[in-house]
């Protein structure tokens, strides 16, 4: 495989372990593992790799499940390179790799009011952007201007707000396309109200959510109208196990690696919940959690 690969100023690794890097800390290894310099870097290596090499993107591997067959083709880490942040006088611009939480801080010491709601989101920019997350009353979607992407075949694009398609966790990005950087906007505003926003957010994670757990945050979509904790609830499955994968207590749309889990381990247990869900009250829950990989 690794003779297939164009040429590129990044470092390339084989057969490395990506369990310890997921915040699950389970799964099998990348059969490729990529790490480009920059967007140019990232776009003339896809403009050189064979369409044939499947490509995966990860990112902070915060809301993901490596499954524990490992990952075939190219996985494409963003790292530096890909983390300056730029602050305006009505915006933020920052790289795919920035940490949403490091993004609402350099907002808030500039006095940059509507991006409180990232420091509420584990992960980076780039799969913020992918799957317009949200919480705590914000989303991507209502605060990026533009995003700039580099598609499967080596252009650099920047498409606008409008051109992303959002909708409820999902952005229409371009087929296999990687974002890189991208640019909210923001507002004036009062430095002390913007800090005790955040420091409300961060105090609610603490309290409601198991944040300093091997987990990968919210499990599955909101249904319309519903919230997947509460069918979740309903359906008997707080505290359910199956090995060494759990679902929390503290809040069950959360699943937990309780110490020994494997990634199949916390693929059947959500699958488990979701027959369950729909067992009990006739709703189908999606995945959030994207999971990725071969089974073992």
């Amino acid at each position: 495989m690794i003779a297939l690969l164009p040429n590129i100023r990044g470092r390339v690794q084989e057969g490395v372990e990506l369990g310890p890097t997921t915040w699950f800390r389970v799964g099998g290894k990348a059969e490729l593992l990529v790490r480009p310099d920059d967007a140019q870097d990232l776009a003339q290596f896809f403009a050189a790799l064979p369409h044939e090499v499947p490509v995966t993107v990860i990112g902070a591997a915060s809301n993901l499940i490596v499954r524990d067959g490992g990952i075939d083709g190219v996985t494409i880490r963003l790292a530096r390179g890909f983390n300056e942040i730029v602050v305006e006088s009505d915006g933020v611009i920052c790289g795919a790799a920035c940490l949403d939480a490091t993004v609402a801080e350099h907002g808030a010491a500039a006095g940059l009011a509507g991006l409180e709601f990232l420091s509420g989101i584990p992960g980076t920019i780039g799969g913020a952007v992918a799957m317009n997350a949200g919480a705590y009353g914000g989303d991507v979607a209502s605060t990026l201007d533009w995003a700039e992407i580099v598609t499967r075949s080596g252009e650099l694009v920047r498409l606008h707000v409008g051109q992303l398609g959002f909708s409820y966790r999902h952005a229409k990005l371009p087929p296999h396309g990687v974002v890189v950087r991208a640019r909210f906007s923001a507002r004036q505003g009062d430095k002390q109200t913007i800090a005790a926003r955040m420091a409300e957010i961060r105090n609610s994670r603490e309290a409601t959510q198991p944040v300093r757990a091997r987990t990968g945050g919210s499990t599955f979509r909101n249904p319309p109208e519903m919230k997947a904790w509460e069918l979740i609830d309903s359906a008997g499955c707080r505290g359910l196990t199956r090995g060494g994968a759990q679902v929390s207590e503290k809040h069950c749309n959360f699943l937990l690696n309780t110490g020994d889990a494997t990634a199949a381990d916390l693929e059947g247990l959500g699958e488990e919940v979701r027959r369950r869900v729909l067992d009990a009250s006739g709703v189908e829950l999606h995945w959030e959690i994207k999971r990725v990989g071969r089974p073992s």
